[in-house]
């Protein structure tokens, strides 16, 4: 016969441990969203930065406009703006889109550019990605960048500098792909259009969610 109070003692462990269990799992959770969490609060509640001057530096200082009505983009040799969900990143050029190992490691420092696709000005397709990768707990660490893309709509401006140069794109067409479906890399022959992607639902790798847009401004 068990002795009471070392039965006792027993299901107290069991009951903490399977606590513990929770609360761990429950963290893990919440540190795993966390990006994607914020990013949706940002947009639902600060204010719209879509009345902001998308300008350089040397830009806001020649026309003297103040840091509140200015978005500088966080790169000028090769960075990516989307006022309307308030992204604004370095892109990386040049990524090997096929390589898990390289491009996550990119992603951790910003946006990347898949090697093989043309450049801004360029006549073809720019492609641009933010991927979730097969790790679910790294998931949105990488994916939370481009998790509001979801928000654009025809007609909305994303803007990219490439060298200095400032191109403006409008997006003509949104649409959620399977992850096979690489013809999006190419783009429609001899326009200049840009194409954004992320992997979606956020933190899964089930379908690609595509933005994309055509040139429209250049400076």
């Amino acid at each position: 016969m068990i002795n009471l109070p070392i039965k006792l003692s027993q299901e107290r462990i069991l009951r903490w441990t399977g606590t513990a269990l929770v609360v761990v799992s429950v963290l893990v959770l919440l540190s795993t969203f966390f990006p994607v969490l914020l990013e949706e609060a940002k947009y639902q509640l600060l204010p719209s930065q879509e009345h902001k001057a998308v300008v350089t530096k040397e830009m806001q200082e020649e026309v003297g406009l103040p840091p509140s009505q200015v978005i500088v983009p966080a790169s000028e040799e090769f960075g990516i703006v989307i006022p309307k969900i308030g992204a604004n990143a370095p892109v990386i050029a040049d990524v090997d889109w096929q390589d898990s190992r390289v491009y996550q490691s990119v992603l951790a420092q910003g946006v990347a550019h898949a090697k093989g696709t043309k450049k801004p000005g360029e006549e073809g397709n720019v492609f641009l990605f933010s991927h979730s990768g097969v790790d679910f707990l790294e998931a949105n660490r990488y994916n939370a960048l481009f998790y509001l893309i979801d928000k654009l709509q025809p007609g909305d401006d994303i803007t990219v500098f490439y060298q200095g140069d400032k191109f403006v794109y409008r997006v003509t067409e949104k649409l959620r792909v399977a992850p096979d479906r690489l013809e999006y890399l190419v783009g429609s022959g001899d326009q200049k259009t840009l194409t954004l992607m992320t992997c979606w639902p956020a933190g899964t790798t089930l379908e690609r969610l595509l933005v994309i847009a055509e040139q429209v401004d250049t400076h």
